[in-house]
């Protein structure tokens, strides 16, 4: 199974992918968002490059585990994009994932505020990640 991981932003898209086993995510690629349109394209190709059959995306809950403006914003948005292209969606809580991502980046000694693509690819790699340990764990 090929799953695609997404950390949605208003700005950007941080994009994941996972080995044909289904044990490793990896940060791909960021998305700058522009017209939806052009996101759907991008994610398109994307994904018809690594024949996805699943996307995988990060619904940021506050932190009582409620959904607030942010997480419908990014449903409404994951929605639209699973029905255009045909694909299931799944969820996952991607609650500290960038703050995550970026304390990864400054133990690599890079600049977060410098490498914005880079800490929204590798919070997309901990949400694919985090998907797929949790299938492991229920088979």
């Amino acid at each position: 199974m090929s799953a695609l991981g997404l950390d949605v932003g208003r700005k950007r898209i941080g994009v994941a992918g996972c080995d044909r086993t289904g044990l490793i995510a990896t940060g791909i690629t960021t998305i700058e968002r522009a017209r939806f349109e052009e996101d759907i394209e991008q994610l398109r190709q994307l994904i018809n490059e690594r024949e996805v059959s699943v996307l995988v995306v990060g619904l940021p809950y506050n932190m009582d585990g409620s959904l607030g403006f942010q997480a419908k914003h990014v449903q409404k948005f994951a929605n639209r994009i699973a029905k255009i292209l045909k694909l299931p969606i799944e969820y996952v809580d991607e609650r500290l994932t960038s703050f995550q991502a970026e304390q990864m980046l400054i133990s690599e000694n890079r600049s977060p505020s410098r490498n914005k693509g880079l800490i929204d690819r590798k919070a997309a790699a901990l949400i694919l990640q985090q998907w797929l340990d949790a299938r492991r764990v229920n088979r």
